[in-house]
């Protein structure tokens, strides 16, 4: 049977434990002939984020053994990594083990080096700490997973079930993976990737000096607004506004007022019902041909998919 580990250690997020533990630590007949030889390793005493002492028989000694090791998410982003993880997640890789994280499980991958010039992924409020902590990381916070071999990363949470049952489909079989989605009530493949997840407006770090022009551009997403115009609006030239923008944004007022466009589409299409053209309308969105293509390319799934996902006036 394939031999899979999962790493416990003290803190780690109970949610994010539990994905590996459904997936792969139950028999499953009918599903397929063989499953996984489950394997829970900690260390004496550890206990998760919730206070729960894992019934663990295995220490993280036995990743080294493993034919796949799944690091379900780290305890806490902004501290070093458990020297004792890191290096049997070095060495379970070192000996051919498939290495799997979930979530913020990519924190110890990397700090075991085994991102390095690799492309990988984790949730989306710690991507950027992961690519300024490790710029060697060629991070992609816009998927829900990433397979690239010997090693799987996840987007946060939830992605963990997608990334799971693509290991899944990748031993057993599309069929099989079908059949366990469907036991497990959620969908063999979702659509688009994390970015339908993060609003696209970009965050304001200093809105002092930009504050008013913001609140009254928001008033006014459904005009032909331009770079002059928010200039004038300001009382500034052009190029002053643009290096103010940047400062404050990090990006240009044209970007940043699509952004805050796509995130208007996003309620509308969540609370109401109004057609998709009359939603390009009221944001500002020009044609929907023009819509379709901003939103798609923004969030990762068509409008109407989106509304499929998370309209309250449908669910």
């Amino acid at each position: 049977m394939h031999r899979l580990a999962v790493a416990v250690t003290e803190g780690v997020p109970i949610f994010e434990l539990s994905i590996p533990c459904e997936v792969f630590g139950y028999e499953r007949p009918g599903l397929a002939r063989t499953w996984y030889d489950f394997r829970l390793c900690a260390a004496p005493g550890t206990r998760t984020a919730a206070g729960f002492a894992p019934d663990a028989r295995y220490g993280l000694d036995e990743l080294a053994r493993a034919d796949t090791v799944v690091i379900p998410a780290c305890a806490n982003v902004l501290a070093d990594q458990p020297a004792d993880l890191v290096e049997a997640v070095r060495a379970a890789h070192a000996g051919g083990a498939r290495i799997v994280a979930l979530c913020t499980g990519a924190f110890v991958l990397a700090a075991a080096g085994l991102l390095e010039g690799r492309r990988a992924t984790t949730h989306w409020m710690h991507a950027r700490r992961l690519a300024e902590r490790h710029p060697e990381v060629k991070v992609d916070a816009s998927v829900l997973y990433i397979d690239d071999g010997d090693i799987l990363t996840s987007a946060g949470t939830a992605a963990g079930l997608d990334l799971c049952l693509h290991v899944v489909r990748s031993d057993h079989g599309a069929a099989v993976a079908r059949a366990l989605a469907k036991r497990l009530v959620m969908p063999a493949h979702r659509p688009g990737g994390q970015a339908q997840y993060i609003d696209a407006g970009v965050a304001v770090h200093d809105a002092d000096e930009l504050g008013p022009l913001l609140d009254w551009a928001r008033e006014r997403l459904h005009e032909p607004l331009t770079v002059a115009a928010l200039a004038r609006r300001a009382n500034v030239t052009p190029r002053t506004l643009i290096r103010r923008f940047h400062a404050a944004t990090g990006t240009t007022p044209m970007a940043w007022l699509r952004g805050i466009r796509i995130d208007y589409a996003r309620e509308l299409l969540e609370t109401t019902s109004l057609p998709v053209d009359r939603i390009a309308d009221h944001a500002g969105l020009g044609s929907p041909a023009n819509f379709r293509h901003h939103f798609t390319r923004a969030v990762g799934v068509p409008p109407t998919a989106y509304r499929r996902a998370f309209s309250s006036t449908t669910n």
